[in-house]
């Protein structure tokens, strides 16, 4: 890690290290004394541990040492391929005999290499080992103290001792109901923390043995204020070493020459999924907590501490006290059968009366005994269908990619959460580790929380939770009878409340598995109030607002004013909704908003080393009562600083301020940014060398020159304040430095670069209509989330924008309907008495009009035992968005061509362990199961995403906010912004059309991403995410130019349109339903760019032609014959 960004310290003198984004579980294997966690199941597979390094050549793929095959005729650059044609007489790739899979050199022993993983403060930590080209461990790097590496599905190693924090923890310690839980004191990390010895041990439990004067907050792996969650410890790598040579990344210069490929003659097989790599992240500590933590509710409600089954604190974190870890499972808790199973079979002996399964069969809260049965190898889905890539041209799909459905009864998948929402990499969950270390696939899950959609709401005085685990009952739990119910995260049997016998929506007595909690995966409780530890806080929002020289140049101002004003009444809010203002240049100005005043009024603090508030009453005020001052601010802003010469931006003095002014309530920040900040604390330099845009090497300054906006970010997580940044400029801003404010704030990033009112209005437009949607959507306030699963899992690395306060508890100050989320998984345990596991969110917040509200996520997916099976199950799409998150985080922890090297050799290491384990006849060519046909397009798309891509001319600001975005958009729009969509709409019709609200949607067919689908003679849009191009061919149709355009001829399409005319022809209305339907499926504005051949744009445009070559990067066909090269090696 970067000591820039990542090793500061929460506050001044020494405290514990904390980060953030991919956060490792500091807890999660935590060595307790006398206590095994069995931690001697197999080694993971690790894409991110580095293999034999090669030495990087030039171009977009630092390169390994490439041999081509024999000299061929076949393949000249020059126009893309039609097909790939086999010459006569020619066989296709000559490949060595494939032999047995790899041996497998035994793994190390993963002990614990000394020294904290997060040095203590001031401490400069050993450069990472960084090897260049691959995911295994060299034997040599053995010792090197942390090793720059992805890990797929593992948890994070022991502990090294934690130094305590020298100071109290700052702010409102109101929520910490149950102070009393010590952890024993630790000494300081010494020096010799970082020597070879290994340090002396050192405790780490909880002093009090668990009874029933313990207070249940130690059961919650909550860590108190005053504490430090411990350091890790650097990776002890496992070795790996392939029979094959290691591979490096693709080659670059002229295309190799090789021999074609015969097609394949075995029997059609298919689908799988390829693995994202792992993020190597350190955690986080608590800064000053905030009232409405959840780690008291939890506790309050959890009752005393119960002698029955244990179950697993929160997704298998085994941070317990030791003597709950060691207690011997009861029965109930490890029967040979799924509980659900087990609930189905055994009779009802213990129910007051005899319990009836409901007609029709099994309900959707008992698993069906079948599924045990259930195998996909029954026959062989089209999921497993063989395919070459190397013959089979056409992969897309005409429409968007449906995301797998798990293989589980009916009934249960009906139920099961939306993909949408709460998604998995694999959708069958493999039963041991090793399994999943042979798949070569990572497992991990992406969420999309707080999505707007209508759900069932649920008003009760009591919310029914699993008395150990704390998992709320949902759909996957099995009743024994009528008055017990077995959970199935934990497997603890639970008693049924007596109020949960009457279900509200029939009114009826005596049925709880039909209660709407057990009916529907995804659920929203109205809390009662033991779930608010200080009344729920009101709406707050401030505005900080740049009004130097550039800030006033680009016109924005303006155009902020007029949203605010037009959509004020849309605020989310009740009649306790506060808002104040606050401008900067190089001295902060503060407004008087006071009810009784006639105008309001502007106080100027020019003291930015000391920044103070002048009247701390009046500055936020409660937007009903003083909404006509807040009106005249509005109108009367832009002329203000209309003919200012201020040129200086003092914009860490501003935050300053504004986070002294919301601390009190907590609330949200929307900072206005128009350059690098130059002045007072947090001012900026420029890093950015524009001659080095289009380097081939490694790209610069992707970690934060300072830690200022990381430390404050995580005083306001503490305070409940979340900051959102709107960044609008034409320079280099050091978007890597001020987005940490965001990211660890759980706020989100805006970038509009070149934005200016009179040369962008594309801009502009865009600017408007995704201010209007941050204005009006709905909003969380002190939220936090939790993420539970089945025991024997454990979730160890987050990614997304966020605080984690206490091992595996997510801080979100404001979380928002467009926020996604990603972790990583491993698997603990065998899962072999199991036919299901269950992963379960629990988000709670403050709604906009004080409400607290609790939102719960279940999903529900099968344990399988083969290859085959596991995949059968996997989802292309989420492993290749949770690989996005993975190797924005190596790119900033080691390097860019390290992530690069990771991405490319995930698809190597998937593909292989499908040509090795799966496949029962081994044929030529490059063979992929269907379903993960197109992964290695999909890192080829990656590869050349603005966030990845080296050899073309990129602005950092431009790559950094692309990383920001993989990591912080959900699924469905990170995969656009991924790999764009292309379509020809010159000749729409509505065959099979949509229709939706009585508008006809043309469905037209989704086209490759090379410039052979183009047509001089046609129109083709392609939808990038955030963007969308219209292109025009030189010789398109006139009719389609009159008609959807509204010029007579193609010399007559002017430069900078955006915008279609709305004209009154079928064409016309076509087009433009078409794009706003594709619009309205996100919660973002793309703006239309309309480019011709001489267009500006055009080189954006071909630069998203992902399967085209161009000077720096391979073409598909070409990617394609270097992944054959290194899997037949």
């Amino acid at each position: 890690m970067s000591t820039a960004g990542f090793n500061s310290q929460n506050g001044t003198g020494a405290g514990q290290a904390y980060a953030n984004g991919p956060s490792q579980n500091p807890v999660a294997l935590q060595q307790l004394p006398g206590v095994s966690y069995g931690m001697t199941h197999q080694p993971t597979y690790n894409p991110m541990q580095a293999k034999a390094p090669a030495p990087p050549g030039p171009g977009l793929y630092p390169s390994g040492p490439y041999q081509p095959v024999a000299p061929v005729s076949s393949y000249q650059p020059g126009p893309p391929l039609t097909s790939y044609p086999a010459p006569p007489g020619q066989s296709l790739l000559t490949r060595p005999p494939m032999g047995g899979p790899p041996s497998h050199t035994p793994p190390q022993s993963a002990s614990p290499s000394p020294g904290p993983r997060m040095p203590p403060a001031h401490a400069t930590p050993p450069p990472p080992a960084v090897s260049s080209s691959s995911y295994y461990p060299n034997p040599q790097q053995q010792q090197q103290p942390m090793a720059p590496t992805w890990q797929y599905n593992t948890a994070p190693p022991p502990m090294g001792p934690h130094s305590p924090m020298s100071a109290p923890p700052r702010g409102p310690v109101a929520n910490h109901v149950n102070p009393a839980v010590s952890s024993t004191a630790l000494p300081p990390p010494s020096s010799a923390a970082y020597s070879s010895a290994p340090p002396a041990h050192v405790s780490h439990s909880v002093t009090q043995p668990p009874g029933p004067g313990m207070p249940p907050t130690s059961l919650q792996g909550y860590t108190q204020p005053g504490t430090a969650p411990p350091p890790m410890n650097p990776m002890a790598p496992n070795t790996y070493q392939p029979s094959r040579a290691p591979y490096g990344p693709p080659p670059t210069g002229p295309p190799p020459t090789m021999k074609p490929t015969l097609p394949p003659t075995g029997p059609p097989m298919a689908n799988a999924t390829p693995p994202p790599p792992k993020a190597d992240g350190t955690v986080a500590g608590n800064g000053p907590q905030a009232p409405n933590s959840y780690n008291h509710v939890d506790n309050k409600l959890a009752g005393p501490p119960h002698p029955g089954p244990p179950g697993r604190h929160l997704g298998h974190y085994p941070s317990l006290p030791p003597g709950y870890q060691n207690t011997p499972a009861p029965h109930n808790a490890t029967s040979p059968m799924h509980p659900a199973m087990q609930a189905a079979t055994q009779p009802y002996t213990q129910a007051p009366r005899p319990y009836q399964q409901p007609p029709g069969g099994p309900g959707p809260a008992q698993l069906s005994p079948s599924l045990a049965a259930m195998s996909l190898q029954s026959s062989t889905p089209e999921a497993l269908r063989v395919v070459n890539l190397l013959q089979e041209r056409n992969l897309l799909p005409p429409n968007s990619i449906p995301a797998p459905t798990p293989c589980l009864p009916q009934d249960l998948q009906k139920i099961n959460c939306n993909p949408e929402v709460f998604r998995s990499t694999l959708t069958s969950i493999p039963q041991t580790q090793s399994l999943l270390n042979k798949a070569k696939m990572p497992l991990g899950l992406l969420l999309h929380p707080f999505k707007d959609l209508s759900l069932p709401v649920v008003t009760s005085s009591t919310i029914v939770r699993c008395r150990s685990c704390r998992t709320y009952i949902n759909p996957f739990v099995s009743f024994l009878d009528q008055r017990r119910w077995k959970c199935n995260l934990c497997y603890r049997v639970n008693d049924v409340p007596e109020e949960f016998m009457y279900n509200p929506v029939s009114r009826s007595y005596g049925e709880p598995h039909k209660r709407p909690e057990v009916q529907n995966a995804t659920i929203e409780f109205i809390a009662p109030s033991e779930y608010m530890l200080r009344p729920p806080q009101p709406a707050v929002y401030l505005f900080v607002l740049d009004v130097s020289h550039n800030a006033v140049e680009t016109g924005y101002l303006n155009v902020f004013c007029q949203s605010l004003l037009d959509n004020i009444n849309a605020l989310p809010g009740d009649s306790r909704t506060k808002v104040g203002f606050i401008t900067f240049d190089s001295t902060i100005h503060f407004y008087n908003l006071q009810e009784g005043l006639s105008q309001p009024q502007m106080l100027i603090v020019s003291d930015i080393e000391d920044i103070f508030l002048p009247t701390p009453d009046s500055l936020l005020v409660n937007l009903n009562e003083c909404k006509e001052l807040v009106q005249d601010l509005l109108k009367s802003l832009p002329n203000l600083f209309e003919k200012t010469m201020e040129t200086q931006s003092a914009l860490g003095s501003a935050l300053q301020a504004a986070f002294k002014l919301l601390s009190p309530t907590g609330g949200r920040m929307s900072v206005f940014q128009t350059q690098l900040p130059n002045l007072g604390v947090g001012a900026l330099q420029s890093r950015e060398d524009p001659n080095q845009r289009a380097s081939a090497k490694d790209v610069q300054h992707l970690s934060p020159a300072t830690d200022f906006y990381k430390k404050l970010a995580l005083d306001c997580s503490g305070q409940q304040v979340a900051v959102d940044l709107f960044l609008l400029s034409s320079r280099y801003c050091d978007l890597a430095s001020l987005g940490c404010i965001s990211r660890y704030s759980a706020g989100s990033v805006y970038y509009y670069p070149s934005y200016h009112h009179q040369h962008n209005p594309a801009q502009v437009e865009c600017f408007q209509k995704d201010l209007k949607r941050y204005l009006t959507r709905k909003i969380g306030l002190e939220a936090v989330m939790r993420i539970r699963c089945t025991k024997g899992l454990s979730i160890h690395t987050f990614h997304g924008n966020f605080f984690v306060r206490s091992t595996d508890l997510l801080s979100l100050p404001n979380v928002n309907p467009d926020a996604g989320f990603a972790v990583q998984m491993s698997i603990e345990e065998n899962l072999d008495d199991m036919q299901a596991v269950s992963f379960q969110a629990a988000l709670l917040y403050t709604s906009s009009k004080g409400e607290r509200r609790i939102r719960v996520h279940t999903l529900c997916l099968p344990v399988v035992n083969s290859l085959s099976d596991i995949f059968a199950g996997a989802d292309v799409q989420a492993i290749t968005g949770l690989l996005a998150c993975m190797a924005v985080d190596r790119s900033a922890t080691a390097s860019m061509s390290d992530a690069r090297d990771a991405m490319t050799n995930a698809a190597i290491d998937s593909l292989t362990s499908y040509r090795q384990s799966v496949l029962t006849i081994q044929q030529p060519g490059l063979l992929a199961p269907a379903c993960l046909r197109l992964f290695p397009l999909f890192i080829l798309a990656l590869l050349k995403q603005k966030a990845f891509r080296t050899g073309t001319s990129t602005r950092l600001d431009d790559r950094v906010f692309a990383m920001c975005q993989l990591k912080y958009q959900p699924l469905v729009y990170a995969m656009l912004m991924i790999h764009p969509t292309l379509y020809r709409v010159d000749d729409l019709t509505d065959e099979g059309a949509l229709n939706i609200n009585e508008r006809t949607i043309p469905q037209p067919r989704v086209l490759q991403l090379s410039v052979e689908k183009l047509s001089r003679e046609g129109a083709f849009l392609m939808d990038a995410g955030t963007v969308m191009y219209l292109w025009i061919g030189r010789n398109c149709h006139p009719n389609f130019l009159t008609q959807v355009l509204g010029v007579p001829s193609y010399a007559a399409v002017p430069d900078n349109l955006y915008l279609l005319p709305e004209l009154d022809t079928a064409e016309s209305q076509r087009t433009r339903a078409f794009i706003s339907w594709l619009r309205d499926q996100r919660p973002f504005f793309p703006s239309l760019h309309v480019i011709r051949d001489e267009s500006q744009l055009k080189p954006t445009f071909m630069q998203n032609m992902i399967e085209d070559r161009t000077e720096s990067a391979l073409s598909y066909y070409e990617f394609l014959l270097h992944l054959q090269q290194q899997i037949s090696k």
